[in-house]
C-alpha cells in the first residue's frame, strides 16, 4: 500500500474527512512523522481505527502493543539495531513461530532477513509507528536492563552469602555496600517502574529456602515476573530500606516505610512498603499509589443508576453514617474518596482519619493513625468533634470504641463515612450489633451501606463467545429463557493481557438504604436473611444480580462472577 494512498483511503473509508487529510499533510511536512501517526496526534482517527484499517489493507492481523510486556527471552531474538531498521519488533513465540509487529510488512525482504537471524518461521502482524516506537523504547529498555542488572551481579549460585559480625550482628556496612552496588540499584529501579508500567497494584519479593521470587498484583491477582538470584535477597531489601528511610541492621521485626519516585513525564508514584521477617529472609510487600490511576469520578466507578442515585442521596444528607463494605483490595477506598472529593466543597470541614493514608487529597484534613502513641481511630474521632465538623471519614471500624463515637457523631449533626469487613450489606447490621452497638443507635444513625466487589474486565484484544455457560447461568438464578437468550464472553489469553483473558476492573455494587420498614427490622432483631430479602423488596440488587448484569453487558465472565460473589 503506498504512503501517499493511506491519507486518501482513509477518507475512502469514511474514518477521517478531507479537511482533516489536509491539516495533517500540512503538519507532517518536513516533521519525519508518518501520515498515520500525525492523524493520531491531531486526533482525527484513533490508534485502534488506524492499526484496524491498516490490517485489513494488508490482509493481516493487527495489533496494538500497548501496555504489552513479553518475556525478554522473545525479545532478545532480534537486537534493537535490527528491530529499528526493518521497524519490525517481536511480541510472542508460538512453537517454531515468532510472531513480529511491523509498520510495512509489504517488506518482503525484511521478513526473510528475520526468519534467516533468528531461525523462525515469521508470522506478521501490523502495528502503527506510534504503536511500535512505544514497544521499542518499552521492551527493550526493560529486557536489556534486567538482564544487565541480573548478570552484573554475578551467577545464580547454589547458596547464599550471609553477612554477619559477631554471630548475630548484620555487618551494616557490607550490606550498606552491597545494596549500593550498580546492579542492584538498576535492578530495583526495574522493578518499581515495571511495576507501574504494567499497571500492577502492588510487588511482592519473597525469599524461600531455594530461590528468590518476584510477583506482581495485576487486576487483583497474583502472577511471578521473575526470578533473581537468590545472593541477591539481602542486597535488594537492604536497598529497598535505604530508600524507604528504614533500618537496614533490623531484620528481626517488621518495619514499614514509603518510597516517592519520578517517573518519565514527570509523574510522581508513591510506594507504600511493608517488611516482614519470614523463615528465609524478610519479605517485601509494596503497594503502588498512583495518585494519576485513583477513579474520583462517582459515575465511572461502576455504579448502576438508580444505586448511584441513593448513594449520592445519601451522602448529602446534612447527618448520618454511610458505610462501604467488603474485603481488603475490594476498592472499599476509592468509593469513599470520590464521596469526599463530591463533598468537598469550600463551605465543607472535612476530617479524615486513615491507616495509612493512601491519596492526599487538596481541602481535606487526612490524620495518619499511630497506634503506638495513642492516636487511634477512636482517638482521632474524638478530637474530631472538637474541630468544628461537616464530614467525617473514619478508615475503618474495627472496635466497639470506635464504632460508639461514631455513630454519637453521626447523631449529632454530623456526615460519618467509614468502612466495615463483611460479605454483604445486610450483615453490616448484624456486625455493629455483634460489636455492642445497641440497635435503637443502628437504626437511627445508619443512612445507607454499599458492599462491593472488583469484577476483572474480558480483555477486549481477545474476547471471543462462551456458549458453554448457559447451564451455569440458570443454577445462578437467570430465567431459562433469559439463559438462552444471552450471549456470554470469555478472554481466550493474548500478549495484551499476558495470557490471562482478563484485562482491567470494575466494581459490583450492592446498595441498601436504610429505610423506615428495615429500621423496624432492626429495633426487632431481624436476622441478615430477613433484612436482605426486605432489602430486594424495595429494589436492592445484590452483588450476584449486579455480576449477571455485567456478564449480560459483556463486560465480565461467568467464571469471574463466581468467583468473587456468593449466590443469593
Amino acid at each position: 500500500m503506498a504512503k501517499e494512498r493511506i491519507g486518501e483511503k482513509l477518507v475512502k473509508n469514511a474514518l477521517i474527512t478531507p479537511d482533516q487529510l489536509l491539516d495533517a499533510q500540512k503538519a507532517q511536512s518536513g516533521s519525519g512523522v508518518r501520515l498515520g501517526s500525525q492523524l493520531v496526534k491531531l486526533g482525527h482517527i484513533t490508534e485502534e481505527q488506524l492499526v484496524d484499517f491498516l490490517g485489513k489493507e494488508y490482509g493481516l492481523p493487527s495489533i496494538i502493543l500497548k501496555d504489552m510486556y513479553p518475556p525478554a527471552e522473545v525479545i532478545k531474538l532480534i537486537p534493537i539495531n535490527i528491530v529499528q531498521k526493518y521497524m519490525a519488533i517481536p511480541f510472542e513465540r508460538k512453537g517454531a513461530t515468532l510472531n513480529v509487529a511491523m509498520t510495512d510488512p509489504s517488506n518482503i525482504f525484511a521478513v526473510d532477513d528475520l526468519k534467516f537471524l533468528t531461525g523462525y518461521s515469521i508470522g506478521v502482524y501490523v502495528t502503527s509507528e506510534e504503536s511500535l516506537k512505544w514497544a521499542i523504547d518499552n521492551m527493550y529498555d526493560q529486557a536489556s536492563t534486567l538482564d544487565d542488572a541480573i548478570s552484573g551481579f554475578g551467577g545464580e549460585g547454589e547458596g547464599e552469602v550471609e553477612l554477619t559480625a559477631d554471630g548475630d550482628q548484620i555487618a551494616v556496612g557490607d550490606l550498606e555496600k552491597e545494596a549500593d552496588q550498580a546492579p542492584v540499584i538498576k535492578l530495583v529501579n526495574v522493578i518499581l517502574v515495571d511495576a507501574i508500567k504494567k499497571g500492577a497494584s502492588d510487588i511482592h519479593i519473597e525469599p524461600y529456602e531455594k530461590f528468590l521470587r518476584i510477583r506482581f498484583r495485576l487486576d487483583g491477582m497474583l502472577y511471578e515476573v521473575m526470578k533473581p538470584p537468590l545472593r541477591m535477597k539481602n542486597a535488594i531489601v537492604s536497598r529497598l530500606k535505604i530508600m524507604s528511610k528504614l533500618d537496614i541492621a533490623e531484620r528481626r521485626l517488621p518495619q514499614d516505610g514509603r518510597i516517592k519516585i519520578k517517573i518519565p513525564g514527570g509523574k510522581e508514584v508513591e510506594f507504600r512498603v511493608s517488611i516482614m521477617p519470614t523463615l528465609f529472609g524478610e519479605k517485601v510487600v509494596m503497594r503502588i499509589l498512583d495518585k494519576s490511576n485513583l477513579q474520583l469520578d462517582m459515575t465511572k466507578l461502576g455504579f448502576e443508576q438508580e444505586a448511584l442515585k441513593r448513594f449520592k442521596n445519601a451522602i448529602h444528607q446534612p447527618w448520618g453514617m454511610v458505610l462501604v463494605t467488603g474485603p481488603t483490595g475490594s476498592g472499599k477506598t476509592t468509593s469513599l474518596y470520590s464521596a469526599l472529593s463530591e463533598l468537598n466543597t469550600i463551605d465543607a470541614n472535612i476530617s479524615t482519619a486513615e491507616d495509612p493514608v493512601e491519596f492526599n487529597l487538596a481541602g481535606v484534613n487526612q490524620v495518619q493513625m499511630h497506634e503506638d502513641i495513642g492516636l487511634t481511630f477512636a482517638a482521632a474521632l474524638r478530637s474530631f468533634l472538637r474541630q468544628d465538623p461537616d464530614i467525617i471519614l473514619v478508615g475503618e471500624i474495627r472496635d466497639f470504641e470506635t464504632a460508639e463515637i461514631g455513630i454519637k457523631a453521626a447523631l449529632t449533626g454530623h456526615m460519618v463515612l467509614s468502612t466495615l469487613h463483611t460479605n454483604d450489606a445486610p450483615s453490616t447490621i448484624n456486625r455493629l450489633l455483634n460489636m455492642g452497638i445497641e440497635p435503637f443507635l443502628v437504626a437511627s444513625s445508619v443512612n445507607l451501606i454499599v458492599a462491593q466487589r472488583l469484577a476483572r474486565k474480558i480483555c477486549p484484544a481477545c474476547k471471543q463467545e462462551d456458549a458453554t455457560q448457559k447451564e451455569t447461568l440458570i443454577q445462578m438464578g437467570i430465567d431459562p429463557e433469559d439463559a438462552e437468550n444471552t450471549i456470554c464472553y470469555k478472554g481466550g489469553g493474548c500478549p495484551a493481557c499476558n495470557n490471562t483473558g482478563h484485562k482491567g476492573r470494575i466494581a459490583l455494587y450492592e446498595v441498601m438504604p436504610v429505610t423506615e420498614s428495615i429500621k423496624e427490622l432492626i429495633l426487632m432483631g431481624a436476622s441478615a436473611s430477613e433484612i436482605k430479602t426486605e432489602a430486594i423488596k424495595q429494589g436492592m440488587k445484590t452483588l450476584r444480580q449486579s455480576g449477571l448484569t455485567m456478564i449480560k453487558e459483556g463486560t465480565t465472565s461467568v467464571s469471574e462472577i463466581l468467583r468473587i460473589t456468593m449466590a443469593d
